[in-house]
């Protein structure tokens, strides 16, 4: 018998005897599952009510990624990060605070990116009258005027450029109450503890206990921006670049920031 028909009657035989057994002629490749990916965003209080609709967005497609966020003033979740706080992304409200982290190598190079612009708006509870412009926080039936605390808050820093421009500073500077970040100076509008405030336009368009009086003329203020970036200490840097880059580009993202009053850059 030639050699070829040895070969071919011996793997006839095999193929019989394994079938006859009942073992798969191919043993298939285990199925590995795709293991959660967990990640914290530390943003800007303004971005909560957009963030949180876009959370599930981006889960449809990326199902193993979890997402968390933790919102605040954008100069306290800076120092959370620099002493060494958990974070995968920061979102901030405005560029001082990842410049400060990025200055420390504290950022993953090239993940930097714009997120959006807002506008700073002049507001006051829904029921008040008389109130037509900055110049009249100078009256007297405006005893009270909240504002973010303008050493963490950007808010507050745009607020206090724009009352400075306006030369109306020295004359209300004992009307100001601090909050810990924009929407705490939103919830003292509302409830009438503050007979005034300046937030983003953002947070005046969610709330139907405010009306907008006036929104600032953007030359009197930095420009409103949302830059976001990858935190270096991130333990899924490739995850948080990949949501980032979704954050950046995505249709998606672009419609809910357009619904929420935000400017895309």
């Amino acid at each position: 018998m030639k050699r070829r028909d040895i070969l071919t009657f011996v793997g006839t035989v095999l193929a019989g005897w394994v079938l006859a057994v009942g073992l798969p002629l191919f043993t298939p490749a285990p199925v590995v599952a795709q293991s959660d990916v967990n990640l914290l965003v530390s943003a800007a209080a303004s971005l909560k009510d957009a963030l949180e609709e876009i959370k599930p967005l981006y889960q449809q497609s990326k199902p193993n990624v979890n997402i968390s966020y933790n919102f605040g003033a954008s100069g306290a979740l800076q120092q959370q990060i620099e002493n060494g706080a958990p974070a995968d992304i920061f979102i901030s409200a405005a560029k001082r605070q990842v410049d400060a982290l990025e200055q420390k190598s504290l950022l993953v190079p090239g993940t930097r990116g714009i997120l959006a612009k807002n506008r700073l708006v002049l507001v006051v509870p829904k029921n008040t009258t008389g109130v037509t412009s900055f110049f009249n926080l100078k009256d007297a039936q405006i005893k009270r005027i909240a504002i973010g605390e303008p050493r963490s808050v950007p808010a507050g820093q745009y607020a206090e450029q724009v009352l400075e421009r306006l030369k109306l500073l020295p004359g209300v500077k004992s009307k100001l109450v601090y909050a810990n970040n924009v929407r705490q100076v939103l919830a003292s509008v509302e409830s009438g503890n503050a007979d005034a405030g300046l937030v983003y336009a953002t947070d005046a368009k969610i709330s139907d206990k405010v009306k907008v009086v006036v929104a600032a003329d953007e030359k009197y203020h930095s420009a409103i921006i949302y830059p976001l970036a990858v935190v270096k200490s991130s333990r899924n840097v490739n995850a948080a670049k990949e949501f980032t880059q979704y954050l950046t580009t995505s249709s998606q993202v672009k419609a809910v920031l357009r619904k929420y009053g935000f400017i895309l850059p």
